[in-house]
């Protein structure tokens, strides 16, 4: 009897030696998709993106060594991801110079996105109804993590523009729209943006980062942001944010005429126009504001 159970004892052991053989087996199993190859594939896809990354509506075109230096990167190894990037027609040569600027091809794969976007399909009615009840020129734009991208536009007198005419990008740090959007992002994104620079369009635009940071604050505590010729001469723009089902301000909306047009006076009633768009817009994507919210403003870097 003992060495029945003996025996017994030493089957379970082996069974378990069995299971635990197969637990790891299934473990590497799982891991092959982390194999080295795929690791590769993934570093260099990244460093395809930091290429990319290099460029900026001020930096429109660079040489291999101007790449390689912010890249951190060897001007062979810069040289290799640049040839890639030029045969997927993600870059362009200048033509019989060293330099490479950012190629059609994204614009195109850009274009796909924003006509896919929710945002675009919702937006129309309202942008056209916000530009109609103002009577000034009412904007549609998306926050790429540094700049504003134009998405929609319709002018004074009923002229809706379509966005795959006038797609355009504008600064963050003094426009309406990208005020809007940039004072409810995260720190670490503020930071990037005074960091690439606070270059003046206008005698009025916030090249001290304390102040733009102040101004920023004030945008977050009454929901929207005005833009007091900042970026255009004698134009004032009123804006407010966007944001989408998890919460995340990623696009903002606004009214924007001259200055004697768009007088002091009226800032307050435009705000409460702008932002019942932007929160209409919201609720259309998905946000449910959280009860007693005055805006879908309120909330800050989420």
């Amino acid at each position: 009897m003992h060495e029945r159970k003996s025996v017994r004892k030493g089957t379970a052991q082996g069974g378990g030696e069995a299971r635990m053989s197969g637990e790891a087996t299934a473990r590497r199993a799982a891991g092959a998709a982390d194999s080295p190859d795929q690791r590769g594939s993934l570093k260099s896809m990244q460093k395809l993106m930091a290429v990319l990354d290099c460029f900026s509506r001020y930096d429109r075109s660079l040489s291999l060594a101007e790449i390689s230096e912010r890249c951190k990167m060897p001007k062979t190894t810069v040289h290799r991801l640049v040839t890639s990037l030029r045969e997927a027609k993600l870059l362009e040569q200048d033509k019989g110079r060293d330099r490479y600027r950012m190629g059609i091809r994204l614009f195109e794969l850009g274009s796909i996105v924003l006509a896919n976007l929710d945002l675009h399909r919702e937006a129309r009615a309202l942008i056209d109804r916000l530009g109609a009840i103002s009577g000034e020129a009412a904007h549609l734009c998306v926050f790429d993590g540094t700049n504003m991208v134009i998405i929609e536009h319709r002018e004074p007198g009923g002229n809706t523009a379509n966005w795959t005419t006038t797609l355009s990008i504008s600064p963050s740090y003094c426009t309406g729209v990208g005020k809007a959007a940039l004072a409810f992002q995260e720190a670490a994104t503020i930071d990037k943006v005074i960091r690439q620079g606070l270059l003046p369009y206008t005698p009025n635009t916030l090249t001290d980062p304390e102040a733009l940071r102040r101004d920023l604050a004030a945008t977050r505590a009454r929901g929207y942001s005005i833009d007091e010729g900042e970026h255009q001469p004698t134009v004032r723009c009123v804006a407010a944010p966007i944001r989408n089902a998890s919460g995340r301000v990623f696009a903002a909306v606004s009214v924007t005429g001259p200055m004697d047009r768009v007088t002091h006076e009226r800032v307050p009633a435009l705000a409460e126009l702008v932002m019942a768009t932007a929160a209409q817009l919201s609720r259309q994507l998905g946000y449910e504001a959280p009860t007693g919210a005055r805006s879908v403003g309120r909330r800050h870097g989420s």
